[in-house]
């Protein structure tokens, strides 16, 4: 069974399986409504990184979504670390959903009636961009056919489910040979992409979208690691012909930290390569994992210490 969980490792009712093995009923909300919060918390040399934030984020979108999923904090975290603990990864993507379950009652369109429920899974951990396509630097499209479902229709800020205009954006780019998509908001302005949030870069200042978009832990610890170097953040609109004129662009995300971006659409930036301030924080970033104070250790039983 061990070997089975290098590969990836569930949780579901208190037991741990491999991840191949997950599934949820096929009546369940979260299936046939899209109806989950979920987040992801990396792994990163046999510790979680930023858990408490991740944890209280999770939560906080659990209660918004109005599940009870009957676990606490501490729950989760036990949950969560004797998962990957059992699978033996060291380095992991790690998510925890909270489901709206099945809705036992014949007929019912109640949502109260659901049985809401939470699981886990992990699997090896997962750069939203090859790392050598971010070293260098990786090509952004700007969707033209859709735009970000608005906040007062889904709310972005509770992590969820609902990719419909990601997975349109997605296809638009790879069509057109591009890396990955960001979405602007229906007056014109950048908000996000499928796992990640947007910088751009203009005279050492640093502007990431403030409404409209999730408030990533990734996209935190940028600002944090920015304030660190002296480096002003700004947090607020970004209209498309700013990022467009920004002396760098580039992405934040729990799959692979911060991420240049060299092209979007048509405009390179920083002559076609990685610009120098989003190289910076990249190496920091990397840095930051280490960082015992915001490192949480995976209680891995002594002889899965070598496995990868």
């Amino acid at each position: 069974m061990t070997q089975d969980l290098n590969n990836g490792a569930a949780w579901m009712g208190g037991r741990i399986i491999p991840v191949s093995q997950a599934a949820i009923p096929v009546t369940d909300w979260g299936v046939t409504h899209s109806d989950i919060a979920y987040d992801v918390v990396p792994v990163w040399n046999g510790a979680f990184f930023r858990l408490e934030e991740y944890l209280t984020r999770f939560l906080a979108s659990v209660a918004a979504q109005r599940m009870e999923i009957g676990m606490d904090a501490e729950a989760i975290k036990a949950a969560l670390g004797d998962m990957v603990a059992a699978s033996g990864l060291r380095n992991s993507y790690v998510a925890m959903v909270a489901a709206r379950g099945r809705n036992p009652v014949p007929g019912s369109r109640d949502p109260r009636d659901c049985e809401n429920h939470f699981f886990a899974w992990c699997v090896p951990y997962v750069h939203i961009v090859k790392p050598d396509a971010a070293d260098r630097g990786t090509s952004v499209w700007v969707a033209k056919s859709v735009r970000r479902i608005p906040k007062d229709s889904v709310n972005p800020r509770v992590k969820n489910y609902h990719w419909g205009d990601f997975t349109s954006g997605l296809f638009e780019a790879k069509d057109h040979g591009f890396e990955t998509v960001m979405l602007l908001d229906h007056s014109g302005n950048v908000t996000e992409g499928p796992g990640f949030n947007v910088f751009s870069v203009r005279g050492g200042t640093l502007i990431t979208p403030e409404d409209g978009v999730l408030h990533g832990i990734t996209r935190q610890t940028v600002i944090d690691m920015a304030r660190s170097e002296g480096l002003a953040v700004e947090t607020r609109a970004l209209p498309l012909d700013e990022v467009s004129e920004a002396d760098e662009v580039f992405l934040s995300s729990s799959g692979g930290g911060v991420i240049p971006v060299a092209q979007i659409d048509t405009r390179s930036f920083s002559n076609g390569v990685a610009g120098p301030v989003a190289t910076r924080l990249r190496a920091l970033y990397f840095d930051w994992l280490q960082e015992p104070r915001l490192r949480t250790p995976v209680p891995y039983p002594e002889d899965t210490s070598g496995q990868t």
